[in-house]
C-alpha cells in the first residue's frame, strides 16, 4: 500500500512539475477593482510543483518526481526552459535542474518532522528545498566558470540564473506552503 502510495505521489509530482514548467506566475495586487490586478513575475509553477510534491507525498515520491522530469527533459521532450535533450546537459541552467533531486528529498524529509501541519515550517521547508537548488546551481556555475565552460562571465551568470529568480521564486514559498496545508489535511498527512 506504501509503494503505491509513493507511486501515485510521484506521478502527481511529475505531471505537476510538466504542467508547472507552461504555467507564470504571478501575484495578486490588492485593489478595489474586479477583475483584480496581477503582477507576472519572472518564474514558472515548475519549482513550486517540486516542493509541492515534497511537501505533500514526501521525499521519495519528490526525488522520484524529479528524476523521471529529468530524464523526460534529456532523453524524450523538450520540457525545460530551454529545450531538452543531451545537449542540454551543457547548458549552465541544468545544474539548477540538478538540484531538484535533493531539494526534494531534503523539502520533503522537512516535511515528515512531527508537527509540520504549520504555515510557517511548510513555507521554511520549501525555502530550504528552493535554497538547495540555488546551492547547486551556484557550485556548478562556479566550476563551469573556473573550467571556462560558459562563454559568459560568472557575474553575469549568477545574475540571471541565481538572483533574478530567486526574489520571486522566494514570494512563492508562502504560496506553495498554503497549498501543501491545505492538500496535507485533504490527504489526512500528519
Amino acid at each position: 500500500m506504501r509503494a503505491l502510495a509513493i507511486l501515485s505521489g510521484s506521478l502527481a509530482g511529475l505531471l505537476m512539475i510538466l504542467v508547472g514548467g507552461m504555467l507564470p506566475s504571478g501575484l495578486l495586487i490588492p485593489t478595489m477593482e474586479i477583475p483584480p490586478k496581477v503582477l507576472i513575475i519572472s518564474s514558472s509553477w515548475q519549482i513550486p510543483a517540486l516542493l509541492l510534491c515534497s511537501l505533500v507525498s514526501g521525499p521519495r515520491s519528490g526525488v522520484i518526481a524529479a528524476v523521471a522530469y529529468l530524464t523526460v527533459g534529456i532523453f524524450y521532450l523538450p520540457v525545460f526552459h530551454g529545450g531538452g535533450g543531451y545537449e542540454y546537459i551543457s547548458q549552465p541552467g541544468f545544474s539548477y535542474l540538478t538540484g531538484f533531486i535533493p531539494a526534494s528529498w531534503l523539502s520533503g524529509q522537512i516535511s515528515k518532522q512531527r508537527g509540520m501541519n504549520n504555515l510557517l515550517l511548510l513555507t521554511l521547508a520549501a525555502l530550504s528545498g528552493l535554497l538547495m537548488i540555488h546551492i547547486f546551481g551556484i557550485i556548478s556555475l562556479s566550476i563551469g566558470s573556473i573550467l571556462n565552460l560558459w562563454s559568459i562571465g560568472l557575474a553575469d551568470l549568477l545574475f540571471n540564473y541565481s538572483l533574478t529568480p530567486l526574489i520571486s521564486q522566494i514570494s512563492l514559498c508562502p504560496a506553495i506552503a498554503i497549498l501543501a496545508l491545505f492538500m496535507r489535511r485533504l490527504l489526512l498527512v500528519e
